[in-house]
């Protein structure tokens, strides 16, 4: 194929089809609409439409690697060929480079069928992947190093599960128990605290953010990628975390992988950049300001969409968010009980804990148990959440008032006993007017006519 330089300005939008399932309108509202349920892509094209529109377009970023590109592309080229059953593409991002790398990629371009060569007049790793993916028609897309660090043998295993439909992004893991990997100490410390770091901050659950292999279906990235800020080296990670909270589907492939020794990559200054992008993406997720709620359920497939006979949708996890935070808010109430009956009498002290712990509660059950996101309606939520405080305050300190009329002096451990008992009462009530009135499940629980329409952003999930 010739080079192509219609994406040097930017995304194109090449192969952006339109379909009622999709949402949206094609522009930036798309971004949101839910996705279609995941298929399985035909076995077999016809010749003709294979040139056109290959199953696989697999892009290689590249800056200033005269050296590597041609034996890289080659031997990928090569693989792909003899092993990959489907039309492929093979697409090198050139990241303005100053060698003779444009040179040597539009040669390749030229002398392999399903090259393609596109410059980009600015770097970035990330910049490169979100203007090819943009762009791309085909329905999987994948990126992997220039280097071919890693084994080509786990390109079918990679990008088999998204073509079967089974998933909706693929990583390569250097760091499962099967892989065998030939690095230096640092660079394995490096990767190992960077994954530890992303585990413990942001809750990752995949093992490998920094593999440059990986692959995600064309309708997911569309969602996705007006999502992701980054332009550099913390692209794939932040769009890996987005993902996973969104509830898409990671799958995760061992590989075998051999350190590059003439890598060029800085690793003090990507690790500091990386940790930025940890810190930012950490907090728009604790504020909610990411509308992940709309990728909640994607799939009109989801087996927890399906109707239960007799039990009402969402219920059991619910509840389960509910006694999760009640227990946390019992024990929270009880440590600010004793702390302020030091000072004070036990009514002063009951309804001081009591203000406390509800706020928090209320703000924790309106982000965990009912699935409220974003800022709108927090207010209102917290006032209707006060209204039930102060139920609860009546039930505990009514039990209060009923023990001290009959034992005069209770002991502390007596009073913890009836507010405890008094709490249990009180949080059935509370949970059934959380769920009832203060956040009460959509409207629209039925299906949607409308699949277009974007959800509130006080809509429960």
């Amino acid at each position: 194929m010739t080079t192509d330089s219609s994406l040097r300005s930017g995304p194109g939008t090449t192969g952006r089809r339109s379909s009622s399932r999709d949402g949206g309108d094609g522009g930036g509202g798309r971004a949101h609409g839910h996705l279609p349920g995941r298929e399985h892509l035909p076995a077999r094209q016809p010749a003709a439409a294979a040139s056109a529109v290959p199953v696989l377009d697999v892009v290689v970023p590249v800056y200033n690697e005269e050296k590597d590109l041609h034996p890289c592309v080659v031997r990928l080229h090569g693989h792909l060929a003899r092993t990959f059953p489907y039309p492929f593409r093979i697409t090198v991002a050139d990241n303005a480079s100053t060698d003779s790398t444009p040179a040597v990629a539009a040669a390749l371009a030229a002398e392999l069928p399903g090259v393609r060569y596109v410059r980009l007049e600015e770097k970035g790793r990330g910049r490169a992947l979100r203007t090819v993916w943009s762009a791309s028609d085909a329905p999987v897309l994948a990126y992997m190093d220039v280097d071919l660090s890693t084994d080509l043998n786990a390109l079918l295993p990679l990008v088999a599960p998204l073509i079967s439909g089974h998933s909706d992004l693929a990583i390569g893991s250097r760091l499962a128990r099967s892989s065998r990997v030939v690095r230096g100490t640092k660079r394995e410390f490096i990767s190992r605290a960077y994954n530890l770091i992303l585990r413990s901050s942001l809750a990752a659950g995949f093992s490998d953010a920094q593999c440059g292999f990986k692959a995600i279906r064309r309708e997911v990235a569309e969602r996705l990628l007006p999502m992701v800020e980054d332009s550099g080296w913390f692209f794939d990670t932040e769009l890996l975390v987005l993902a996973e909270r969104a509830g898409l589907r990671i799958h995760e492939v061992p590989v075998d992988w051999i350190d590059d020794p003439d890598s060029t990559v800085h690793i003090v200054r990507t690790a500091t950049e990386d940790l930025k992008g940890v810190w930012r993406v950490g907090r728009a997720l604790a504020v909610g300001a990411l509308p992940l709620d709309r990728l909640a359920r994607p799939f009109g497939d989801d087996p927890r969409d399906r109707a239960l006979t007799g039990v009402e949708r969402g219920l059991a996890r619910q509840l389960i968010g509910f006694c999760a935070v009640g227990v946390l808010s019992t024990l929270f109430y009880l440590a600010l009980y004793s702390l302020f009956r030091l000072g004070v009498g036990p009514q002063v002290a009951n309804g001081s804990a009591l203000l406390v712990s509800a706020v928090a509660n209320t703000a924790a059950n309106r982000r965990l148990t009912f699935g409220v996101r974003g800022r709108s309606g927090a207010v209102r939520h917290q006032a209707q959440g006060l209204v039930v405080f102060a139920i609860g305050l009546a039930l505990t300190s009514g039990s209060l008032a009923a023990l001290g009329a009959a034992s005069g002096s209770p002991s502390h451990g007596t009073e913890l006993a009836v507010l405890i008992t008094a709490n249990l009462a009180a949080t059935v009530l509370r949970f059934l007017l959380l769920r009832a009135w203060v956040f009460p499940a959509r409207a629209c629980s039925e299906p949607d006519s409308e699949p277009d329409s974007e959800p509130d952003s006080e809509d429960v999930r």
